[in-house]
């Protein structure tokens, strides 16, 4: 069952007027949030959209199912990639990753999508093209952000973590192949009970990516020791084997 009426009330009036100390080193997040109901992947989902006053960038919440006052919901933080989420690059998983969050929680009794602004690994949209001219060179995507004096991922999960505690969630099963992400939110206060594998096959315009994410930071990625040509077309294998 969806939110109610009346309990989509009691948190936008708790919230109405919320001006915490915010959360992490830069103290975020106060939160506007309006519902709003939605028809994606398998099922309708609410949309509860955040405002970060802090650095007015907006994030959303598409939450599947009762979540209020529940423990080990399924969770997916997805952050925002342009190029892979909206005009499909395969350069990245990103898009393969958000389309089969989204199937996955919709076959689950509840679950929560968190879509956070933080382009490029948390480094921006111009920087993340000015990665992929690095890249280009045969930096991989460490590198390129290092060479441009990023950290390799500068992302920060007090968003996400006040974004749950918003919408009350007791803990969560994180959706995700990255560590850090899970220890990012527990060292917030956020419970992780588990993991759940997100396993997205690679294809050969990402396999390097892939492989990158797994050698330098750490991500859990057993899929990418799958054969190249699982799952692939016979044009696309002839294309590699060429």
């Amino acid at each position: 069952m969806p939110l109610t009426h009346l309990q989509i009330k009691d948190i936008l009036d708790e919230n109405r007027y919320h001006d915490c100390d915010g959360m992490g080193k830069d103290k975020v997040l106060r939160p506007h949030r309006r519902h709003r109901r939605a028809a994606l992947a398998l099922r309708p989902v609410q949309v509860v959209a955040f405002w970060n006053n802090r650095d007015g960038k907006e994030h959303a919440a598409f939450v599947h199912g009762d979540i209020t006052g529940e423990s080990d919901v399924p969770v997916r933080l997805h952050s925002e990639c342009l190029t892979g989420d909206a005009i499909g690059s395969l350069r990245c998983d990103c898009r393969d990753q958000l389309e089969a969050a989204l199937s996955t929680i919709g076959k689950m009794p509840n679950g929560i999508l968190l879509y956070l602004r933080q382009e490029g690994r948390g480094i921006g949209f111009l920087n993340k093209i000015r990665a992929y001219g690095l890249q280009d060179y045969g930096l991989d995507t460490v590198e390129a952000n290092l060479a441009l004096g990023f950290r390799d991922d500068e992302r920060d999960y007090s968003v996400a973590a006040h974004m749950l505690m918003s919408l009350k969630v007791k803990s969560v099963r994180l959706m995700t192949n990255n560590p850090k992400k899970i220890n990012g939110l527990v060292g917030l206060g956020v419970k992780v009970s588990d993991r759940i594998p997100l396993i997205i096959p690679p294809n050969q315009y990402n396999r390097f990516y892939l492989e990158t994410k797994q050698e330098k930071s750490g991500h859990l990625l057993e899929q990418i020791d799958r054969p190249v040509l699982e799952g692939m077309t016979a044009e696309q294998a002839e294309i590699i084997q060429d």
